[in-house]
């Protein structure tokens, strides 16, 4: 049974199944098959996978690579927030009355402390961002290298685990667990640069933020870029959450971290996930920061809200 049928025999037009690899023989076996179905039955059929395998399943493929389109995921999905609408959903969303096969691989050894949280959110938000929709989403994940904890979490965020060519229903799947479990406080370092803002003060928060991140040899290109998400975030804080913010800044590494903190509460798991519609107007500040950010953190409760973003100094 392919994953496609798995997804459609469990009532969902929408499948989401983990594939289990531990060498390149097993993960040419689970990926290559599944594109050349989807091609078989005239489907648009994507890749967003790390160089390396890109390179393993191009090769198997031959001539019939030239139909697929292929992502390097450690390019593009740097910021795992950005993957759902910026990769999956943008090549998805050009497809109309046919169903659409993505082999997606944003969880890879070498994943960061810091990344993985995010990463582990952005499987678990497939499911909702593509409820209902003719869209198969195969996940492989390196089973020989990835930590026991990560192969667990891909049990909890996929409904269908995939492993030697046999199919199974997971038992512990619950993505509204792991969303929960990784809504975690984000507590900034002892000494990190504060600036309380409001509406008078905007355009001074701003300004704070880029004179801290200047000190810290932040280039010009990217100072432009922490000048925008800065911008979008304490604005939301004084239209959306109670008119007033923290902004705090530091560094870590060859990173500014940069974190606002207001008395909202993000209610929707998605906000900043979606593709902006064209005649949409406004609603798009969450976008552009995870498309700018290499990173984006985010905590939310009834106390408040708090968005942790990372951009590299260079």
């Amino acid at each position: 049974m392919t994953p496609t049928a798995v997804g459609q025999a469990t009532g969902s037009p929408f499948a989401h199944p983990a594939l289990f690899y531990r060498d390149d023989q097993e993960y040419l076996a689970g990926t290559v098959p599944f594109v050349r179905e989807g091609l078989a039955a005239s489907e648009p059929v994507a890749v967003a996978a790390p160089a390396a395998r890109l390179e393993l399943i191009t090769a198997a493929l031959g001539a019939a690579a030239a139909a697929v389109h292929l992502v390097d995921i450690t390019l593009a999905g740097r910021n795992p927030g950005r993957i759902i609408p910026t990769v999956l959903r943008a090549f998805a969303d050009a497809w109309t009355g046919v169903r659409v096969r993505i082999v997606g691989e944003p969880i890879r050894p070498g994943r960061t402390s810091p990344a993985y949280p995010a990463c582990v959110q952005h499987e678990a938000l497939i499911n909702e961002a593509f409820s209902g929709r003719e869209v198969t989403i195969l996940c492989p994940y390196d089973a020989r290298s990835l930590p026991e904890d990560v192969l667990a979490d891909a049990h909890a965020t996929h409904p269908v685990l995939i492993t030697g060519g046999h199919e199974w229903s997971s038992t512990t799947y619950d993505p509204d667990k792991v969303l929960a479990r990784c809504n975690e406080p984000l507590a900034p370092p002892p000494g990190a640069a504060a600036f309380h803002y409001d509406a008078k003060a905007l355009p001074a928060a701003r300004d704070f933020v880029l004179a801290q991140a200047r000190k810290r040899g932040t280039s010009e290109v990217r100072l432009q870029d922490l000048a925008l998400v800065v911008a979008e975030l304490t604005t939301n804080s004084v239209v959306h959450a109670g008119g007033t913010g923290t902004v705090r800044l530091w560094a870590e590494d060859e990173q500014i971290i940069c974190q606002v903190q207001d008395f909202g509460r993000l209610a929707d798991p998605l906000a900043g996930r979606r593709p902006a519609d064209p005649g949409q107007i406004g609603g798009r500040g969450l976008l552009l920061v995870h498309c700018l950010s290499d990173l984006v953190r985010l905590h939310t409760d009834d106390a408040g809200t708090t968005i942790r973003t990372y951009v590299s100094r260079v």
